[in-house]
């Protein structure tokens, strides 16, 4: 085929190449790879360990018309550019493009794109650059490794403990980490510590303040004992209280730094309440460009996986005209702020920041969906705030002395808001012993006791991590990369080693027998200064100071030796799982439940079986209210294996919906908002026929109904209250008001990819 003068631009994803072609015009044609194309087989090993770990790359089954469709366009262009994420898996993917499609190296070009920006993408398109091989081999030996590592230990898993069952280099770590905080819970003794507050007046003044035990006036103590509480009431009870020392201060709280892919996911947890998988889908879509009304596609923001806090100039620049435009010259330092990253990082893009600070979360309100807004404003706001000034608080600290027993008073009231205008971080130790504003006090005051309290208290465990302090954890110990947090959480929750308990994690039972045959007889995959490490031998690799199949091979001969002598140790014996036991009663013979796993996820299952075979759904609490009776919204699963939600006191209320309710409310009629069911970002939307917000189910985005649907809408399977799943009329679920019902083929997929679950590869990819 003759060469066109066309050049061709291969991305990963449609909506990426749709911005990226809007700015490059008609001299070029954008296409999407849609991720892979090329990967080891699923059904093997796939790398030839005995010759050099020679990988055996094989087209992903399925992808066959768009390899077929990207050879094509391939052959009539002048050039092709190999756009995709500008990371080492990207590196990787346009490595294996390029092999795929026999483009020579003078016909391959690489450009990457921090930020999908016209004057970006047209800059990186005009100052191409080869494939970076360093960087490829990074990717292929963290691929290989987690292979080997996924496909030997898996099998073991599988014949001493379940099959099904998954080992992971970074996972196993991950889920060692939750296990180990669990079992520090429970070996946990607390100790008793008392607090004493007194209410004092002032003589001879206006006024009066509350104060908390400190010590004495030889420094800080502590209360151990109601007999240690009795002493101090009784001396301060019989002698005058005097005020000590007075201390006001100027206090100030810098601006955070922008965000890293690591701060983001924690703060869209902990703000908003996103699941990390869930933060980094979002932030992809807002990276690789979102339908702007009058504007068209549009990239948001910069890069979403980055550990580095480098900021451009240009962006600095910008950052400084809008705060003095919008809140005045003495809220911007005059100069940049600027953040060192950390030592250890690989400092390859910038911080995560809008594409452009002019674009603001107002602007783009109308056309982006709820969950879009919300992370775009927090990215947005943390940029703007971290080149802003500190916030300026007037603290005030007062002493009341009685009887050498020194009692303390705090009030931070504040001065200037500086970056807390636009933003304020949230943290996951967030407490406040503020004592109120103060009267007017002066060293030598006197002041008389109104009132005593002492509360006794006992020292708490540390707390379980949440999926934010999970990865705060993980990147404190270099376990994984910033691309690696969000996948790794996943895995270990998708594999029952690890549940969620309202925010936080907890180890099941499983996790914990997994966990312990791996400390026991792999004690180097789950150590976390051998996966530090690791990671750190990975950059080596990145950075050409490190040969990948050396490091390959230095890992493999103590790794093969163990599992060889684990086999041998283990061999005859069965690991048993022992029951998790539940506060739920069978219904049927009164015995306490136990949480049980079948294909279609965990349920309550009577621990008398087969002599009781009694079921019943494991609850899930969802965000909001029940529309009908303000009731908790749970999640079910019917035997079907269809999930659907439904009113806690589902017999009586009788509400139950397809749809996902969300946490936000309707701003018209306060009632919660649901979602369309599925992946990818959906709307919000009222089903409150008598809101104006109202939205029919024919323009909710499912199918439309046809006189079947129709006719079977009522007959729907319903989970009846306490009991297990049971129907009401069909025979099988059909369409709901709200929308169509998983075709039963569905169900047969989801169960076969359940049993296929248990393949050994644990890699931990992005999403």
């Amino acid at each position: 085929m003759a060469k066109t003068g066309v050049n061709l631009v291969i991305v990963e994803s449609p909506a990426k190449a749709k911005t990226i072609g809007k700015y490059l015009g008609s001299g070029y044609k954008v296409t999407a790879s849609m991720g892979h194309l090329r990967d080891l087989p699923k059904s093997k090993l796939g790398v030839d360990i005995e010759n050099g770990f020679v990988p055996d790359y094989q087209p992903v089954k399925g992808r066959e018309d768009t390899i077929k469709a990207l050879k094509s366009a391939a052959r009539g262009c002048e050039r092709v550019y190999l756009a995709t994420d500008p990371d080492r898996e990207g590196e990787a993917i346009s490595w294996h493009l390029k092999e795929l499609l026999g483009l020579s190296d003078e016909r391959a070009r690489r450009v990457t794109f921090n930020e999908i920006t016209k004057n970006v993408v047209k800059d990186s398109i005009a100052h191409p650059r080869e494939i970076d091989q360093d960087l490829v081999d990074a990717q292929q030996a963290r691929r290989i490794l987690d292979r080997i590592v996924g496909y030997k230990l898996s099998p073991l898993l599988w014949k001493k403990i379940r099959r099904g069952l998954s080992a992971g280099r970074v996972q196993s770590v991950a889920a060692r980490m939750v296990t180990d905080r669990e079992a520090e819970i429970r070996a946990f003794i607390p100790e008793e510590y008392w607090l004493v507050d007194v209410n004092l007046s002032l003589v001879g003044k206006e006024g009066g303040f509350w104060a908390r035990f400190y010590g004495t006036e030889k420094g800080k103590a502590e209360l151990r004992s109601a007999e240690e509480v009795e002493t101090v009431v009784r001396a301060v009870k019989a002698s005058p209280f005097v005020v000590g020392n007075v201390r006001r201060t100027d206090k100030r709280r810098s601006p955070p730094p922008p965000f890293i892919t690591s701060t983001l996911q924690q703060e869209a947890s902990r703000k908003l309440g996103m699941t990390p998988r869930r933060a980094m889908s979002i932030a992809q879509q807002l990276y690789e460009g979102v339908e702007i009304s009058g504007e068209g596609a549009v990239g948001l923001i910069t890069y979403m996986r980055t550990d580095s806090l480098r900021l451009s100039d240009e962006a600095l620049d910008d950052a400084k005209r809008y705060i003095a435009d919008n809140f005045g010259p003495d809220h911007h330092p005059g100069q940049p702020n600027r953040y060192k990253t950390k030592s250890g990082a690989q400092d390859a893009h910038e911080a995560i920041r809008p594409s452009s600070v002019f674009i603001t979360p107002d602007r783009i309100r109308q056309s982006v969906s709820n969950d879009q807004y919300r992370l775009y404003k927090l990215i947005w706001s943390r940029f703007l705030a971290c080149q802003m000034k500190p916030a300026t608080y007037d603290s005030l600290t007062v002493d009341a002395i009685s009887a050498g027993y020194v009692f303390r008073a705090n009030h931070s009231a504040l001065k200037f808001a500086g970056f807390m205008a636009v933003y304020t971080e949230s943290r996951d130790d967030e407490s406040d012993e503020d004592a109120g504003a103060l009267p007017e006090l002066e060293e030598g005051d006197a002041a008389e006791l109104e009132d005593i309290k002492s509360e006794q208290k006992f020292t708490q465990p540390p707390p379980r991590y949440t999926e934010a302090s999970l990865i705060k954890a993980m990147e404190e110990t270099g376990v994984g990369r910033p691309s690696t947090y969000a996948p790794t959480i996943s895995t270990i929750i998708d594999r029952e080693y690890v549940v969620k308990e309202g925010k936080t994690l907890r180890p099941t039972p499983l996790g914990e027998v997994v966990t312990q045959l791996m400390k026991d007889r792999f004690s180097d995959i789950v150590d976390l200064r051998f996966t530090a490490r690791m990671e750190e031998i990975l950059d080596d690799v990145e950075k050409g100071k490190s040969n990948w199949k050396s490091v390959l091979g230095d890992f493999y001969g103590g790794f093969s030796e163990s599992v060889s002598s684990a086999e041998t140790a283990l061999e005859g014996e069965r690991i048993k799982i022992p029951d998790e036991v539940s506060d739920e009663v069978c219904d049927l013979c009164g015995r306490r439940m136990v949480v049980k796993s079948g294909r279609f996820g965990r349920f309550l299952g009577c621990p008398g079986y087969p002599e009781c075979t009694f079921t019943k759904p494991l609850v899930v609490e969802m965000p909001g209210k029940c529309p009908k009776c303000g009731g908790r919204i749970l999640k079910r699963t019917s035997k079907n294996g269809y999930t659907y939600y439904a009113c806690e006191k589902l017999k009586d209320c009788g509400f139950m919906t397809w749809d996902v309710p969300v946490a936000d409310n309707c701003p018209e009629c306060g009632d919660t908002l649901f979602k369309k069911s599925g992946r990818g970002a959906k709307k919000p939307y009222c089903i409150n026929e008598k809101c104006p917000n109202f939205l029919p189910e024919d323009r909710r985005g499912y199918r439309k109904k046809t006189a079947a649907d129709a006719k079977a809408d009522g007959a729907e399977t319903a989970d009846a209250e306490g009991a297990g799943a049971k129907k009401t009329a069909a025979k099988k679920p059909a369409a709901k008001k709200t929308g169509a019902a998983p075709k039963g083929g569905e169900a047969k997929k989801r169960a076969r990819k359940k049993k296929a679950d248990g393949a050994a590869e644990s890699a931990a990819v992005k999403e």
